[in-house]
């Protein structure tokens, strides 16, 4: 279960990783920032980011309506 939730659907890259980011700075370590997006490049952009910053891509979930969820624990 997801501490905080983002939706970033409609949102082109880069923005949703930078909503997650700025999401993840107001949580604490270990919490689980769950983001909804539907930008086709967010399959690469989070995984990329989460190895850049430490943080972990816990899920990837697709859902209906082509959104996609990305499940991440914050560093720390």
């Amino acid at each position: 279960m997801a501490d905080l939730d983002l939706d970033a659907r409609d949102l082109i890259c880069p923005m949703p990783v930078l909503k997650a980011r700025k999401a993840l700075q107001g949580l604490a370590p270990g919490q689980v920032l769950d983001v909804r997006a539907t930008d086709v490049a967010a399959r690469r952009d989070f995984p990329a980011f989460c190895d850049a910053t430490g943080h972990v891509l816990v899920a990837v979930t697709d859902e209906p309506d082509g959104v996609t969820r990305y499940s991440i624990r914050k560093a720390g």
